[in-house]
């Protein structure tokens, strides 16, 4: 379902796909680590994140971690330091690992037993769009009772979100829903 708006930007309008935007919220929602995996601490912090219990270590393992116990043991202690290609590898395990772990807590936040979180809608940019060729969309409100899918596929880092996104929260904005294939920003709390 994606790539709905084959030309996108073709006249000059910005923006990004809603669903890029809606996971960019969702991994502020999430509380990642902050400080870079390329600097001492942010790595340390990644690797307790990752090995701290042995169930831990097996989502490590499953999400794409591939160095031995050793290895890890080496880089705590400063033995050793990771490749670049390691960092990547811990970095993506690290996101994959805790988006898993927060996913069913951010599910329950945003679903608030049926009640549903009220989402912001920034249509996109059409600053350099000239005249004849402007869309009237605006700012929009809506609030999303479905979660389920979009968070799911957040979780798996799938591009599942692109039909979540489409099928199950801007279809209810009724019959503009595709104006908001791409838009600044998406904002939610929480």
């Amino acid at each position: 379902m994606s790539d709905r708006n084959l030309e996108f930007g073709k006249f000059g309008a910005r923006g990004i796909k809603g669903y890029e935007a809606a996971a960019r919220q969702l991994d502020q929602l999430a509380a990642f680590i902050s400080t870079p995996v390329t600097q001492r601490r942010g790595m340390m912090a990644r690797l307790h994140y990752l090995t701290r219990t042995e169930h831990a270590k097996a989502a490590a393992r499953e999400a794409g971690l591939k160095v031995t116990d050793r290895t890890l043991k080496r880089w705590a202690e400063g033995n050793a330091s990771p490749s670049k290609k390691s960092l990547a590898q811990l970095e993506a395990a690290y996101l994959r690992v805790r988006r898993q772990n927060v996913a069913q807590h951010l599910l329950q936040r945003l679903n608030r037993d049926g009640r549903g979180t009220r989402v912001e809608f920034h249509p996109l940019n059409q600053s350099q769009v000239s005249r004849p060729h402007h869309r009237a969309i605006s700012f929009r409100t809506l609030n999303v009772r479905r979660w389920d899918r979009m968070v799911d596929a957040w979780a798996a880092d799938d591009d599942a979100m692109d039909e979540a996104w489409f099928d199950d929260i801007t279809t209810d904005l009724g019959s503009d829903f595709g104006a908001y294939e791409y838009v600044t920003n998406i904002g939610f709390a929480a």
